[in-house]
């Protein structure tokens, strides 16, 4: 898969403003400050396509990018604690009403940081995918701060914390670009099968 041009579409605040792909959506989903925006700008070859931040919680709103062959679906990061109750609950419900339009969904990958093991959020979120059958790879992002002997048995723990196989958790690093070929092969077979 080879990605040229990719730009920046849309945000969505509510329901009514989530797009129907004319193409294949992937969408990218994981806790606050996983990487989303890092993942986007590593795959268009940009720096600034997605806005990146260290303080967690940003992203508030469903990002869409055109990926030429794709469209790709930002999602607001999940349990972040410092934002208020209500904001948290305006976010889940955003979440249940993406989500419940699964047939426009092709695949979904979850973002979660190589060092550690799946949070209880991660993990909600993948019973949540699962129980809906919709398609997901889980991306392990900051590989780049492991030796790759220890980025193997993180690979290997985190697939094992999400109940998973080893082929179905590709490592990435956005410095290195580590996993990005992998990642690049995933989502062209993503879009072959749609």
């Amino acid at each position: 898969m080879r990605i040229d041009n990719a730009k920046f579409v849309t945000s969505a605040a509510s329901e009514k403003q989530f797009l129907t792909p004319q193409k294949p959506m992937i969408v990218v989903c994981g806790k606050s400050n996983s990487g989303k925006s890092t993942l986007i700008n590593l795959l268009a070859g940009q720096k600034r396509l997605a806005k990146t931040s260290a303080d967690p919680g940003r992203t508030r709103l469903v990002n869409y990018f055109d990926f030429g062959a794709f469209l790709l679906a930002d999602l607001p990061g999940y349990g972040y604690a410092a934002v208020s109750k209500a904001e948290k609950e305006r976010w889940g419900k955003i979440l249940d009403a993406f989500f419940a339009k699964k047939e426009c969904i092709s695949h979904v990958f979850l973002l979660s940081d190589l060092r550690r093991d799946p949070s209880p959020d991660d993990l909600a979120m993948v019973n949540y995918l699962n129980y809906h059958i919709i398609p997901f790879t889980v991306v392990a992002t900051k590989a780049d701060k492991l030796s790759k002997s220890a980025a193997k048995v993180r690979v290997r723990a985190v697939a094992n914390g999400f109940g998973l196989g080893e082929d179905n958790v590709i490592a990435l690093s956005a410095v290195t670009g580590e996993g990005k070929d992998a990642l690049l092969s995933a989502i062209g077979e993503i879009v072959a099968r749609a």
